[in-house]
């Protein structure tokens, strides 16, 4: 960036590895030294938890309150039954009202624990879009706001483009979504004085729209920033692992689960990480970054603590390093490992192994657990297993189980009382 930014947030953004482009960025920076700026980041609820693929930006709005400014994250209650179509090869499942509600809920969970919310110059706020999109009056929308938008432009986006081009069907409802969320722009903008809307880079497009409609209809001055769209080292995208998506809400996923999946991050990314996700300096960041050998593990769990402490709170970092400890170190069992409960009625019958690794969460169907074992991936106590059809009773569980997948995840099987 040849730009020197002299606001404390485009600094960080630039330094850190937050910023992949902006609409004016010396605009920006120059808004950002006038005064608090209040900027936007939407969320549509389609998961009762957001992962590990929107942590970024929510660091990002974390670092905007840090040095000043006014997060505000927007609930896609509205924009949510329509669906965004971006880079997508399918239109995503419509939700009904109340559970996109429940969603809402489930993600709010996590914010609280990166935001400080109120009524301060700078304090979050937290907005849903349904507030005014299921209000509107589809003929006075198409006049005042659909004539702005040119099909032929729209067309020219790389999101639909390159759904088109590969001949897959984008319906007419998600065709609307980028001008939905162009409104929301205007509407934050009118209401709060938003300033700023940020997001991944896959959302340029939309950001685009957003500025364009707002000087439009409103006169308006505003901004877009975008984020890297993250891929680890090893080319997986980020926020993905071989169990599934790394949720952020502990009801989802384990603050243990959610450590580890930290303290597995491939040495190359160790430092790049620690930049993106914790708040430690920068000088530190690059130090531990560029440990080699077995010293880089003291760097990861440095990142997994850090992160954890900021997710799930100081108490289950600690927890969870104690457990990996007595799990890695020790050949323990380690209090804090996912468990699976069972009552006696659950497995009167004996249950397979195969069975009991897809229920602990080891593997995703009978299938997957049978190539595990083939594979000699699975071990119960320690020891490995062969026999995928291998009956566990209760008897069996007279004391804790230990499933084992690969070198890394394990589970405990416990009998219920």
């Amino acid at each position: 960036m040849t730009y020197s930014p002299k606001s404390d947030f485009i600094r960080i953004m630039a330094e850190r590895g937050f910023l992949a482009d902006c609409t004016d960025l010396q605009g920006l920076d120059e808004a950002l030294i006038k005064g608090v700026v209040p900027a936007y980041i939407g969320y549509d609820a389609t998961a009762k938890s957001l992962h590990v693929g929107h942590l970024l930006n929510v660091m990002v709005l974390r670092w905007l309150q840090k040095t000043g400014h006014r997060p505000i994250t927007l609930m896609g209650g509205g924009t949510t039954k329509v669906g965004d179509p971006s880079f997508r090869s399918e239109e995503r499942p419509l939700l009904d009202a109340a559970a996109i509600d429940s969603n809402i809920n489930g993600m709010q969970q996590v914010f609280a624990k990166y935001l400080t919310y109120g009524d301060g110059p700078s304090d979050a706020i937290m907005l849903n879009n349904a507030e005014w999109l299921d209000g509107l009056n589809y003929l006075d929308f198409l006049r005042d706001v659909g004539r702005h938008f040119s099909v032929n432009r729209m067309l020219s986006f790389e999101s639909v483009k390159s759904r088109l081009d590969r001949e897959q069907s984008l319906s007419f409802l998600e065709f609307n979504y980028m001008i939905l969320q162009a409104y929301d722009f205007v509407e934050i903008y009118r209401r709060h004085g938003c300033l700023l809307q940020m997001g991944g880079s896959d959302q340029w497009g939309n950001i685009v729209n957003g500025i364009d409609l707002a000087r439009r209809i409103a006169d308006a001055e505003i901004f877009g920033l975008t984020t890297p769209l993250l891929t680890t080292s090893d080319g997986r995208k980020m926020g993905k692992s071989q169990g599934g998506a790394i949720w952020l809400n502990a009801d989802m996923l384990s603050p243990y689960e959610f450590w580890q999946f930290w303290r597995n991050t491939t040495d190359a990314d160790v430092g790049r990480f620690l930049k993106l996700y914790t708040e430690l300096p920068m000088d530190e960041c690059n130090r531990l970054g560029a440990l080699e050998g077995s010293e880089i593990n003291t760097a990861k769990i440095i990142l997994a603590n850090e992160v954890t402490t900021l997710c799930h709170g100081l108490e289950a970092a600690q927890a969870a390093e104690t457990t990996a400890r007595e799990v890695f170190e020790k050949g323990g069992l380690g209090a804090d490992l996912p468990t699976l409960s069972l009552a006696a009625a659950d497995i009167s019958d004996g249950m397979s192994i195969a069975q009991l690794f897809v229920r602990a969460g080891l593997a995703k169907s009978g299938k997957d657990a049978k190539r595990l074992i083939s594979e000699g991936g699975a071990r119960a106590n320690d020891a490995p297993v062969t026999d995928a059809g291998q009956m566990i009773n209760a008897g069996d569980l007279q004391a804790p189980l230990k499933l084992t997948a690969g070198k890394k995840r394990h589970a405990l099987v416990t009998l219920r009382a």
